[in-house]
């Protein structure tokens, strides 16, 4: 009996290779013609030292250098602008890059959601009837706890009241009371989840929302410590420069970047690949 050899290979399904476009590989023709633009004039604040359309020809891509790419072409299919995109890579330069002022900001009258001992610190100084603060920050909760960030940041919530947001002082009161007893971001979220129509009749019900004691928040509520902590928090942000809210910290430095979930994510990853394993 004669024995035809056959290579396995060749006896294997084929196997199609998959692979997937990034950002810049699905833009339009318009979009593209933007992206190529300020990529033959933008320089990488880091990571390569030539315009981005030569850095991206390298071999390897620097892993800044392709993270910036994407971003930016994300933002290009979204409509940004040659102009737009240039003042933000701009302001995320100015916030990643390093040295740069580390604030005093204490560990104490905050809610921190999230890995508690993640190497990257996201501060958030919030007011509770801060109408951009209630599309952000939920977003933020979302990817913290359980998204693109979760066990990789912790994500620290300050209250910072503004006078000029309806009810700010009621709503924040109850929030760093929520915060004493542990449940400030899930009373936030509550708070945040009902915006549009709040008013502070609604409190005892949030609290029940939140998971707290209806008792054990009226006790809290009236005693100084709450007012104190609350009014601690504030000049603690005044102290930082904060002046609107949201405004966000990234390790203690100011997050200078776009305001926008992607944007603040991205930072958040781009911030943990610089510090290392």
């Amino acid at each position: 009996m004669r024995w035809l050899w056959i290579p396995l290979a060749l006896l294997a399904p084929s196997i199609p290779v998959v692979t997937t476009a990034g950002p810049c590989d699905d833009l339009s023709a318009d979009r593209k013609a933007v992206i190529d633009a300020v990529f033959a004039s933008e320089h990488p604040y880091d990571g390569c030292d030539d315009t981005f359309a030569a850095c991206l020809k390298a071999d390897p891509v620097h892993p800044l250098v392709r993270r910036l790419a994407d971003w930016m072409c994300s933002k290009a299919a979204r409509g940004a602008d040659a102009a737009s995109l240039k003042r933000s890579l701009e302001r995320r330069g100015l916030t990643m890059m390093r040295p740069g002022k580390v604030h005093a900001i204490a560990s104490e009258f905050d809610a921190v959601a999230g890995c508690t001992r993640a190497p990257v610190r996201l501060t958030l100084y919030a007011c509770a009837r801060c109408p951009f603060c209630s599309k952000i920050l939920p977003e933020l909760y979302r990817e913290a706890t359980n998204g693109r960030l979760a066990r990789r940041v912790a994500l620290q919530l300050k209250a910072f009241p503004i006078k000029s947001h309806k009810w700010s002082t009621e709503s924040n009161q109850a929030l760093q009371t929520a915060i004493d007893l542990g449940r400030g971001w899930e009373f936030l979220l509550a708070m945040f989840a009902k915006f549009d129509g709040f008013h502070p009749d609604r409190i005892p019900g949030l609290v029940i929302e939140s998971g707290l004691d209806r008792t054990a928040f009226a006790d809290m509520t009236a005693k100084p410590s709450v007012r104190e902590h609350l009014v601690e928090s504030k000049k603690e942000g005044l102290r930082n420069g904060v002046e609107a809210t949201p405004t966000l910290f990234l390790n203690g430095r100011r997050f200078l970047a776009d305001l926008d979930t992607e944007t603040v994510v991205d930072c958040v990853l781009e911030e943990l690949e610089a510090l290392g394993p």
